[in-house]
């Protein structure tokens, strides 16, 4: 046998073709390609050097394993032929046409063949006509791309999840493969996380105690408990420990509330694999599409916490229990730590940032003592939640009464309003029918029916009015009711917590002589001066 008679067999089965039989089997186009070739490579008296057969691959790109140990063996002259079922099997996209088979594989001397469609590299008459279906073939990409992004979009916005694997906590409905439903067992892990972030414990922190307490990382949740075939791109073999990105992912996703949040990225186009992160206005958000796992106002809290900037302290790696929330009262800057002289690091306090790196002519040290800043605010919310119950509340309560009242009198006249717009509605009817009738005049008509529309357009003003007096009304009595549930669990608590200090308080400023202002969240601030002012 003549070494030019060598023939290299390509076969290739795209993931939009219709005939497979599953994700990994020889199926039965590629089995159909195999023979074919083969018959052909028998018939013209060609060796076959070797077969090359690639399931499950976009003719699109050059990638595919298969094709690559092709072309490494076209190089080391394993052979001089290449025979595919047709063109389109070789390649869709014209730019590597005309890279392999009009200009690497010439220089190779390797002949092309296209069994069905009669492409053919030596003869040199059909090179336009191999241009012109390699264009065809890549308008086919193109324009199923298109359908198939078409077809996902309206998926997405039906709010049907097309995921290929699940977020943690959730696995896939057996009966609908688009939605999800719980997996308690690491829906109790997530609920945890949340739980841990709220006490006031650092992301890492948390990745740390989970790993200690042995519980599996997602990853491997899924493929030893779960039996999933999966594989994270970021997962290394020695990663067996919850890591700070796992944990900030948990806490930033919407799915656990409910929602299917897609379309964040996308391909730069169809002939290219990266993803490319889209603006948030592109996404595709449908709510209130599962059953959720964290509810919404635990996950609005972890979202207002993650904007303060935190640092841990201490041993047990929880952040500090002011930080992110203490400024300067004159300069609004933050307040930056204080450690101790003579070469101890013991943290004391803290003292203005813009003092610490701009000096006294920009603004003064503002320090505080970190312990009497505690007993400080102890003392302040264990003074706010006694008066839930006190002489001074029931002055409160009866304020809410006359809110309440209040808020019954403008229901009261806005249900009023309305039943007079709905009167003056049906008078106009009438006046139109009487009109019709002839029974009043053209003029008497349009009279009436300008002293109606006034009359209409004044109470509909006044009823706008009300209802947004309405609205605030309500607003506040709710923020008033969730300030007193809020407190009542504070009223003999001997010990601050970062969990409490983040429920109740906005910010805590701290003046030039060592006081400090506290700004609850549901409180006008009030003054709390600390027992005695630290010198720097």
């Amino acid at each position: 046998m003549k070494e030019k008679n060598k023939a290299a067999l390509y076969l290739r089965l795209s993931k939009e073709d219709k005939d497979k039989l599953g994700r990994g089997d020889d199926s039965a186009s590629i089995q159909n390609q195999r023979l074919l070739l083969a018959d052909y490579a028998l018939q013209h008296d060609y060796q076959i050097a070797g077969v090359y057969s690639d399931d499950d691959e976009s003719g699109l790109f050059d990638t595919r394993p298969e094709f690559e140990r092709m072309i490494r063996d076209a190089k080391l002259g394993k052979f001089q032929i290449v025979i595919a079922k047709s063109q389109s099997r070789f390649s869709r996209n014209m730019e590597h046409v005309e890279k392999y088979l009009h200009h690497d594989f010439p220089n190779l001397g390797i002949r092309f063949i296209g069994v069905v469609d009669g492409a053919d590299t030596s003869d040199t008459g059909n090179k336009k006509s191999r241009q012109i279906n390699g264009l065809v073939n890549e308008w086919y990409c193109e324009d199923l791309s298109e359908n198939i992004r078409s077809a996902f979009r309206a998926k997405m916005k039906n709010g049907q999840y097309l995921g290929a694997s699940c977020p943690y906590g959730y696995v896939k409905d057996p009966k609908n493969h688009n939605h999800l439903v719980v997996d308690e067992y690491a829906a109790g892990v997530v609920r945890k996380i949340y739980l841990l972030y709220l006490k006031g414990y650092g992301k890492a922190k948390i990745g740390k105690i989970l790993t200690e307490e042995g519980i599996l990382i997602p990853t491997r949740y899924k493929r030893e408990v779960l039996g999933i075939n999966y594989h994270n791109s970021h997962e290394m073999e020695t990663t067996k420990g919850w890591s700070y990105q796992t944990i900030h992912t948990i806490l930033n996703n919407e799915v656990y509330i409910g929602n299917v949040v897609q379309n964040k990225y996308h391909n730069l186009s169809y002939k290219d694999k990266r993803h490319v992160k889209q603006p948030e206005d592109q996404w595709i958000r449908v709510t209130g599409m599962h059953e959720a796992v964290i509810d919404p106002k635990t996950f609005q809290k972890v979202q207002e916490r993650q904007k303060m900037r935190t640092k841990a302290v201490g041993k047990e790696g929880t952040a500090s229990l002011f930080s992110g929330m203490i400024f300067c009262a004159d300069c609004k800057h933050t307040m930056v730590r204080m450690y101790g002289r003579g070469g101890s690091h013991k943290f004391t306090g803290y003292c203005c940032k813009t003092y610490k790196s701009q000096g006294k002519n920009v603004c003064t040290s503002h320090a505080v003592n970190y312990r009497q800043l505690i007993e400080a605010v102890l003392d302040s919310v264990k003074s706010e939640a006694r008066k839930i119950l006190t002489p001074e509340d029931l002055s409160y309560l009866s304020k809410v009464k006359s809110a309440g009242d209040a808020v019954t009198g403008n229901q009261l006249q806005i249900h009023n309003i309305e039943k007079e717009i709905h009167r003056k509605e049906l008078y106009k009817k009438k006046t139109y029918q009487n009109y019709m009738d002839e029974t009043i005049s053209e003029e008497e008509y349009r009279s009436y029916m300008r002293e109606f529309e006034a009359d209409i357009s004044e109470r509909k003003e006044k009823l706008l009015y009300l209802q947004k007096q309405l609205a605030k009304q309500n607003r506040q009595s709710q923020e008033n009711n969730e300030w007193k549930e809020r407190f009542k669990n504070y009223i003999d608590i001997d010990e601050l917590t970062r969990e409490i200090v983040l429920e109740l308080i906005e910010k805590i400023e701290v003046n030039a002589d060592g006081s400090i202002n506290i700004f609850y969240k549901f409180k006008n601030p009030g003054v709390i001066p600390t027992q005695e002012r630290l010198y720097t």
